[in-house]
């Protein structure tokens, strides 16, 4: 996949309607308030919109938003599958369902931030949204409402598409700037590229300059360290980096995976039997590429998994049945985080142990500490890595932290992104 692809500053869009397709998927209280727990996404949009709106250009916003289900029927086969009595389900709950992932705490929050009005449509493509786009003037902004509303959109529908790509008129614009959902070939994310020319905006193209870059001409040594709980979500990962990385570390809940595969006693470890032959093939792609695999020498081991857990620290390979392993030891922290010491590019995707509990927190926490400390690019994958980094206070030392999870996952598995691909190459 080619990394090199047009942004919004090699584009004229003065005068222009842009579609702006963002990463609004927010999570809000789960007492049906409404309000919005956490605004980052929100905020990482903004560089681009003040831009296209400092351009002179007319702005209409679209993001998912949750996981609604577009039609009754659908809602009707989800809840049935999910074992609830057919005379309880009723349009009524559906439609309040739908109404809780509406866009409105989405349009007010992001007006507070530009100290603008945001024009909110009642629908994706319908009149509404049609008129209220038709009437949109430079300068201004909007947003569609919850594009998964559509049931074309996650069956990346042409004719959804093109309604979609029909709000900007016929000499608008595309910016993609949702790299959380690039790797979804949806109407919104891929579809629309086909009516309109297509290009990024700032926060993919910091995504592709930084893990892109990673990939394709690390500064090395570059060193991969991967934790989270399983084998099987990381192996793409893992096989796409043995062929350009220098170092491996492997941590979390995969390594008692590892550790089985090569005999050792994991005890009620999470484990994933049936890939223990992947494990062992790994261990030996690694030996036969020259490319240093180091997995845990010693764990911390709880009697349960909960915060107030008894502990203590055991050998790795030496779990007792009734414990389970819940963070690399000591003698581990200290092997990772000399082998990151050096490193010129550092690429980190998975906490190290139950990061969650502040008593198996301590082996990301020091990860995270020696990956502040190093002269290193220090790249974070999405998802449990990026929150892990957030919560223990290291965000501003990394030198990069990236908005989408499964995303950078793929990205890293050196799949391609349907979102990326679509657009327009220099």
């Amino acid at each position: 996949m080619n990394y090199n692809k047009k942004t919004v500053k090699d584009i004229d869009v003065a005068g222009k309607k842009v579609l702006l397709r963002c990463d609004f998927n927010v999570p809000l209280a789960k007492d049906g308030s409404g309000v919005i727990t956490d605004d980052k996404r929100i905020r990482a949009a903004l560089p681009t919109i003040q831009y296209l709106l400092d351009q002179g250009a007319a702005v209409i916003a679209c993001s998912h938003m949750g996981k609604p289900v577009a039609t009754f029927e659908s809602y009707k086969k989800k809840q049935l599958e999910k074992g609830k009595d057919e005379a309880s389900i009723t349009e009524e709950k559906w439609k309040k369902s739908l109404q809780e992932l509406r866009m409105e705490p989405v349009a007010q929050r992001l007006s507070e931030l530009l100290g603008k009005p945001v024009i909110l449509a009642e629908d994706v493509v319908g009149p509404d949204a049609q008129a209220k786009a038709a009437a949109l003037r430079s300068g201004e902004i909007m947003l569609l409402q919850n594009t998964r509303f559509e049931k074309g959109e996650t069956k990346n529908d042409p004719e959804l598409a093109k309604k979609m790509a029909a709000l900007a008129g016929a000499d608008g614009v595309y910016v993609s700037d949702a790299f959380g959902a690039v790797h979804r070939a949806h109407a919104s994310t891929a579809g629309v590229s086909a009516y309109l020319p297509a290009v990024s905006g700032f926060l993919i193209q910091k995504e592709l300059d930084f893990i892109g870059g990673a990939l394709a001409s690390p500064k090395r040594p570059l060193v991969a360290i991967l934790g989270g709980a399983k084998v099987s979500s990381k192996i793409g990962v893992i096989n796409n980096l043995l062929e350009i990385a220098d170092t491996i570390i492997i941590g979390g809940g995969m390594s008692y995976t590892f550790s089985a595969a090569q005999g050792g006693k994991v005890g009620d470890s999470l484990l994933e039997a049936d890939w223990k032959d992947y494990a062992l093939d790994m261990v030996k792609k690694a030996q036969d590429k020259g490319v240093k695999l180091l997995l845990p020498v010693d764990t911390v081991i709880g009697d349960k998994f909960a915060p107030d857990a008894n502990s203590k620290v055991v050998k790795a390979g030496e779990i007792p049945d009734g414990w389970q392993g819940l963070d690399i030891g000591p003698e581990t922290v200290a092997l990772y985080c000399d082998a990151v010491k050096d490193a010129g590019t550092v690429i980190w995707n998975g906490p190290m142990g139950v990061f969650e509990f502040d008593k198996f927190a301590v082996g990301t926490k020091a990860v995270a500490e020696a990956l502040s400390r190093t002269s290193a690019i220090t790249i974070i994958g999405g998802g449990d890595s990026a929150a892990a980094v957030q919560q223990l206070g290291y965000a501003d030392k990394m030198s990069h932290i990236s908005t989408g999870g499964g995303a950078s996952l793929e990205f890293m598995e050196g799949k391609e992104l349907p979102g990326v691909a679509c657009l327009l190459d220099k």
